[in-house]
């Protein structure tokens, strides 16, 4: 088994993860295999960043879709992801490793406030990074906020775990024969509009020459081994 390929990566972490076969909140086992699984790439030499959502909690757009404000909405679920943060914070302690918290919504005792210096020095210090309050500003999902965050950090790759093992050219869920990649460009995913992520997270990531690497979350080998390529993955860029 060879080693991880990358020294320092960014984690995007979907909120409905932590909810596990719950509709909302966290789910303690799930959490726990996360934090597992994040704590297992740590030891092994990696510096890990993670961007989180919040749609175990709240879902700004369902709101602002229903007649709500959106502006407000998305602040609401920038909160969200503050939770989420804490949450595996205190997970991926459990684990043994260190785990530091920074948002980019000011909360003085609740978490430290985000700049990329420190962010990297906290990861150079071997603490797991996570980011919470997306990108603080309304409009834009934590997608975005995870292709940003890996730029600003200086992040090699940004892995985005999913329910499939890699990009469809259709929901494979929906359309059986749908076909699957083992590699896109940006620009490809972005003009066959293959909705891993979300357009502006894609653009920024390819405007920063940043390679996206998509894995299935239950895949039982886990985030090592979608750094070690044992898990199946597609890569963009």
């Amino acid at each position: 088994m060879t080693g991880p390929k990358y020294s320092r990566v960014l984690l995007k972490v979907s909120g409905e993860v932590l909810a596990g076969d719950q509709n909302f909140g966290i789910e303690p086992k799930f959490l726990d295999g996360m934090a597992a699984q994040i704590a297992d790439v740590a030891r092994s030499g990696v510096e890990v960043a993670i961007v989180i959502g919040a749609g175990n909690i709240f879902r700004g757009m369902e709101v602002a879709a229903k007649g709500g404000d959106r502006v407000t909405a998305d602040m609401m679920g920038m909160l969200g992801t503050v939770i989420n943060s804490l949450a595996l914070a205190d997970a991926i302690g459990k684990q043994g490793i260190r785990a530091k918290v920074f948002s980019v919504l000011t909360m003085p005792g609740v978490a430290d406030n985000f700049t990329a210096r420190d962010a990297k020095q906290a990861l150079s210090e071997k603490n797991v990074v996570i980011c919470g309050g997306g990108t603080g500003n309304p409009f834009f999902t934590t997608d975005t906020a995870a292709a940003l965050k890996a730029i600003e950090l200086e992040c090699e790759v940004l892995i985005k775990g999913t329910k499939v093992d890699g990009v469809y050219s259709a929901d494979p869920m929906k359309v059986p024969d749908a076909t699957r990649y083992d590699s896109l460009s940006h620009e490809e995913v972005i003009a066959q509009d293959l909705r891993v992520m979300d357009t502006a997270a894609f653009a920024l990531a390819r405007d920063n020459k940043l390679p996206i690497l998509v894995y299935a979350l239950d895949a039982k080998e886990g985030l090592s081994g979608v750094l070690d390529g044992r898990v199946k993955s597609t890569r963009v860029g």
